[in-house]
């Protein structure tokens, strides 16, 4: 008999999977919707433009066999701590440094990358818990995360607007900051569950 979905996985780390991967999302495709405002201050030509917001797409692309690889030697929670810290890192060093080149803008993007990368660590991480029958529902919940694009979207050109590009970074730690909070709170592999099991005393 199928067990209900909702009680046969564990919904905190579906959760803390969900978020991150929004998140992820969102600042992954950060520099797209400021790259009228970057090109303009930064005199970049269309061609150059057009590589700074390719840059992170490609990045992600690459960086998730190196994320995968991590969740598989470390853990899928580990790799999500690391890969969060790295970001945050970069977008903490472009606001408060500034950006200043065509060059420093395609390192940002490499950095944002992680964020795309995202993918292989969001989904393995949710899916774990679950059993093959509810594996594609968990999935696609974490998977849902790619909406984060909306909210960078709709946000970082009307944040560009009122406070500067640059600023539009310092404005993405905050939710990025909260949600590594709550990741590294709720989120769990399901081998620590599994190890908690073999080492619990028998009653």
């Amino acid at each position: 008999m199928k067990s209900s979905f909702w009680k046969s996985g564990h919904t905190p780390t579906l959760f803390a999977a969900f978020l991150y991967f929004d998140l992820s999302f969102m600042v992954w495709y950060l520099l797209g919707p400021l790259a009228v405002q970057i090109a303009a201050d930064l005199h970049l030509t269309t061609q150059q433009r057009g590589l700074v917001v390719a840059t992170p797409i490609l990045a992600g692309a690459v960086l998730r066999f190196l994320m995968g690889m991590l969740a598989d030697k470390l853990s899928p929670k580990t790799a999500g701590l690391i890969g969060q810290v790295i970001v945050i890192a970069a977008l903490f060093g472009a606001w408060k440094l500034g950006i200043h080149s065509y060059e420093q803008a395609l390192l940002l993007g490499l950095f944002l990358g992680m964020a795309g990368a995202s993918f292989a660590v969001a989904l393995p991480l949710a899916s774990q818990w679950y059993p093959a029958e509810h594996q594609g529902k968990a999935m696609g919940i974490a998977g849902a995360g790619n909406s984060g694009t909306v909210f960078a979207a709709l946000l970082a050109p009307v944040l560009a607007a009122a406070f500067g590009w640059s600023n539009v970074f310092g404005f993405a730690l905050i939710p990025l900051i909260l949600t590594l909070i709550v990741f590294a709170w709720l989120a769990r592999n399901r081998s620590e569950e599994h190890t908690s099991e073999l080492q619990s005393p028998p009653l």
